[in-house]
């Protein structure tokens, strides 16, 4: 199997909301940016899949390694191979990558956050970090255009946090901030077991209330000259936040389901933003 390949059916394999977007880039940004989501997609397996934490970290110890081959010349895994071509285009930089593999290892060693900018800063380096390549790869023209990809990346994450804290539950992971639980009066125990009440579900609406704000003002923060370039984030906005308005619509039910879109409406609503734009 070639390179190209084997992240063709790593991006096609996960099911993701990001693979749809691809689908309307031209070949060479549909192959960099293809590339770039299997790499992320490896560093997340090694944590949500390796059991042993130690284990784990020698894995992410050895995805740095790649990263310094990766910038020699000289990469040895598939999806560096994909990815290398596009480097230099795209102004990757290893930075960018090592701060990946470094949000991914923070779920080693922390499985709570004090308060809102503590989980900030996880958001940064597991999703504004890759919003930021994600525009530069888009075909990013203005400096500002950074800001957008950061906000709208903690947009996604935010909402992949409300969409899984049932599952990261199971894991012993609690990524909603301690002082907003205790803000709630809900008990980490109470989340732990999957225990539904109104006072979770008045801290649920908080939180989805918080990533609203942050799609609002990605979408503000994007300068207009970089609109169309930018137009795969956007798809992947209206889909994040089409999804986010399921659940709280489920009454966030997210204790003890996996709220998701099915295909069809994921493909329906990138044409739509392909045709017409923002529509969320």
């Amino acid at each position: 199997m070639t390179p190209q390949a084997y992240v063709q059916q790593k991006a096609a394999a996960s099911g993701s909301s990001f693979y749809y977007a691809f689908l309307f880039l031209p070949p060479p940004k549909r192959s960099a940016i293809t590339a770039f989501y299997a790499f992320c997609r490896e560093i997340d397996d090694v944590v949500d899949e390796v059991t042993d934490p130690s284990v784990a970290q020698a894995k992410l110890g050895w995805w740095r390694t790649e990263v310094a081959r990766l910038m020699q010349g000289a990469p040895t895994h598939p999806a560096m191979q994909a990815l290398e071509p596009h480097l230099s285009k795209y102004r990757i930089t290893p930075e960018h990558l090592n701060a990946i593999i470094d949000g991914c290892e923070m779920d080693l060693t922390q499985n709570r956050y004090l308060d809102y900018a503590n989980l900030q800063t996880y958001c940064h380096l597991v999703a504004g970090v890759v919003g930021e390549v994600a525009a530069r790869i888009f075909g990013q023209s203005q400096p500002e255009t950074t800001a957008y990809a950061h906000a709208m990346g903690q947009a996604f994450q935010l909402t992949n946090i409300i969409r899984d804290v049932g599952e990261d539950a199971m894991r012993g992971r609690i990524y909603l901030p301690i002082n907003e639980l205790q803000q709630f009066d809900v008990k980490a125990h109470e989340i732990l077991n999957r225990q539904m009440s109104d006072r979770f579900q008045a801290l649920m609406r908080f939180q989805a209330e918080r990533a609203h704000g942050l799609y609002d003002q990605a979408l503000t923060l994007l300068p207009l000259g970089d609109y169309r370039s930018q137009k795969p984030g956007l798809m992947m906005a209206n889909i994040y936040r089409s999804l986010l308005r399921e659940i709280e619509r489920d009454g966030f039910t997210v204790l003890d389901r996996r709220t998701s879109l099915t295909p069809l409406r994921k493909l329906w609503l990138a044409w739509k933003t392909q045709a017409f734009g923002w529509v969320a």
